[in-house]
């Protein structure tokens, strides 16, 4: 199947280097993924090394290798995420929220702030933000869905209601969102997005993909087939993977 989602940088605690991409090439052929997406958080730029990618991927004849990148979104800052993704020819990039109004929400030190905020209105200012991504035109994924629920606080209000102008957004313009498998391994311990969520954007007949969010390269592809079955189940059938920024089809059979 599929990972669109590793991070070969991790936290930029190691380099772009030809033994760090092969590892994780190497976990990606063993768990017999057909499809491995590199996307690492833009703020890691200049440590970056698209061609030695490339170079590397041709190793590995069975596993298709795709570039791209992961930006953190924010709406003052579209020009600048315009002028990166000028200068390479990615096969995709997922947008992100990690923060808004000068709260950077996912940090562990964040999670305080998460208990004693009003848990409707700050769901809801992230749900804006997110739909202004999707509006943005400068993606092809909206990555973790509802990553606003890292820490388990839940909101009041309908979280389809919630997220109404945001899955919107993503399918007018045509988006793809992520079953990112992460969210098992923070205090929340389930994926991204909830089932709820996840039987909606089928019915809104969005397209999804897969991620690990993969920070080291014995992560890639962690639970990619339960999150399979979980679409399945709901009669979705088939993913996506891209290449030069278009949808390649992978049925779910």
């Amino acid at each position: 199947m599929l990972d669109m989602h590793v991070h070969l940088l991790g936290h930029n605690d190691r380099e772009a280097n030809r033994e760090n991409i092969r590892a994780f090439l190497d976990e990606a052929s063993r768990r017999g993924l057909k499809e491995i997406g590199f996307a690492d958080h833009d703020y890691y730029w200049d440590q970056m090394n698209f061609p030695l990618i490339r170079e590397v991927a041709k190793d590995y004849p069975n596993l298709a290798v795709r570039i791209g990148l992961e930006a953190e979104y924010r709406p003052h800052e579209e020009g600048r995420i315009k002028h990166l993704l000028e200068q390479f020819s990615f096969d995709f990039v997922i947008g992100s929220v990690h923060e808004f109004d000068d709260w950077i929400f996912d940090m562990p030190e964040a999670e305080p702030l998460h208990h004693e905020k009003e848990a409707d209105e700050f769901y809801g200012r992230y749900f804006e933000v997110v739909t202004l991504a999707a509006k943005s035109g400068l993606f092809t994924t909206i990555g973790h869905f509802d990553l606003i629920k890292l820490f388990g606080v839940r909101p009041k209000k309908d979280i389809l209601t919630l997220a109404e102008k945001a899955l919107t957004a993503v399918a007018e313009q045509g988006l793809v969102l992520e079953i990112n498998t992460n969210g098992r391994y923070k205090p929340v311990q389930e994926f991204y997005p909830e089932r709820r969520l996840v039987e909606e954007i089928s019915r809104r007949g969005i397209d999804f993909t897969f991620g690990s969010d993969a920070h080291c390269a014995n992560v890639v592809g962690r639970d990619i087939e339960e999150a399979s079955q979980i679409l399945r189940e709901i009669g979705v059938p088939s993913v996506v993977g891209f290449e030069s920024m278009k949808k390649v089809r992978y049925p779910l059979d």
